[in-house]
């Protein structure tokens, strides 16, 4: 069975329009997402260029031939910039109109425009750059974990990779004019390829802005909002698996002196901001892989792994040295200290026993005065 290419071309570019609308759909409900609006806005112009091709031999060719096809280059480039915009950079429209914009300037040549092949030549090689780059777009964003991030990059990269293939294609077998322009293989494999791409990347794409307004859901769940540290319930959770993962280790209880104080004298604001320089100043003292949460109020819990009572003992008196060393200018009443708490990890502790081995060091630290460090007994251990 012989499908006729012009029919072709116009299911393509419904299907192309009915996931541009999808899209833009969707951008309605997630204003903050703008890669939805250029994906939307890229399938809604490739719709045009399709139904411009379709009307080859009807409508004049400086439409058919020369806009057309400007529009289609121009939809790749704005899916381009979509990712981009997705993956928090810049969209540089500039750039997603620049394959357009050339390959107008060079349909002014009359030898360009007169030979089908160069035509090819570049309009495969401008869409094989856009879906290249767009892959490359995903793959440098791997940081962040995403499970549809592999297949979205898949999807470009072998439709980029379509492209690619037919550039040595028509220069080992430059197309022949017919009476139909439109009667060529390579438009029915055009046209499924357009497809399957505007159907792969509606279900790839916008599985990734749903994994990321998941992601972006659950780390909210368990961040404390003022300090931006793990709450309490996300700090237990992580310190079990940890604790369960290691056999050495220390927990450190800590807790802001006298903070209600601050918060009466110079105002929440302030107190507010005192908690964060706290998390600002532990972030940057703490080794690498220390766990830092927010428990409640004025109460952090550290999970430090793999070090000694000594090197705990070490890491928490420089914490508590620096913080009460903290100087604002603008308040100079402000005075600030925190008392520590260290428990132990050993073999067989849990993560509620080491959290009251803790409490006990800091409650002692509290009593001999505060702004201090205490560690808890040998005999608190073994109870």
């Amino acid at each position: 069975m012989q499908l006729d290419p012009a029919t072709l071309l116009i299911v393509s570019s419904a299907t192309t329009l009915l996931v541009g609308t999808l899209f833009l759909a969707s951008w309605r409900q997630a204003r903050d997402c703008r890669a939805l609006a250029l994906w939307g806005a890229s399938h809604l112009v490739g719709s045009v260029g399709s139904a411009g091709l379709a009307l080859r031999g009807q409508i004049p060719d400086v439409v058919s031939i020369g806009l057309a096809n400007a529009v289609v280059l121009a939809a790749y480039g704005l899916i381009w910039s979509g990712v981009r915009s997705f993956e928090g950079r810049s969209a540089r429209l500039d750039l997603a109109m620049a394959g357009a914009a050339v390959w107008c300037v060079l349909c002014c040549v009359p030898a360009f425009y007169a030979s089908i092949s160069l035509r090819v030549l570049y309009a495969s090689a401008a869409a094989t750059a856009y879906c290249g780059c767009a892959a490359a777009e995903i793959w440098q964003g791997r940081g962040e974990r995403l499970a549809s991030r592999i297949s979205a990059g898949a999807v470009l990269g072998l439709h980029g990779l379509f492209y690619f293939v037919r550039i040595p294609a028509t220069l080992l077998g430059p197309p022949m004019l017919g009476p139909n322009p439109l009667n060529s293989p390579w438009v029915a494999i055009l046209c499924f390829a357009a497809m399957l791409f505007s159907i792969a990347s509606a279900f790839t794409f916008m599985a990734l802005v749903k994994e990321r307004a998941e992601r972006e859901q659950r780390i909210a769940a368990s961040t404390d909002a003022l300090t931006g540290v793990p709450n309490r319930r996300a700090f237990a959770e992580a310190a079990l698996a940890a604790i369960d993962g290691h056999r050495d280790g220390a927990l450190l209880l800590i807790d802001l002196d006298r903070f209600k104080a601050v918060n009466d004298v110079h105002g929440h604001a302030v107190g507010d901001a005192v908690l964060v320089g706290f998390c600002t100043i532990a972030a940057s003292l703490l080794p690498r892989g220390a766990l830092l949460g927010r428990l409640g109020g004025e109460e952090f819990g550290c999970l430090l792994p793999h070090v000694s009572a000594a090197e705990a003992l070490a890491r928490a008196e420089e914490l508590r040295r620096t913080f009460a060393q903290l100087v604002v200018p603008e308040l100079p009443g402000l005075r600030v200290s925190v008392s520590i708490g260290v428990a132990q990890l050993y073999r067989g502790v849990g993560y509620e026993a080491l959290m009251q081995q803790a409490d006990t060091a800091l409650y002692a630290a509290k009593n001999g005065g505060r702004d201090r460090v205490a560690l808890a007994e040998p005999a608190a251990r073994a109870a």
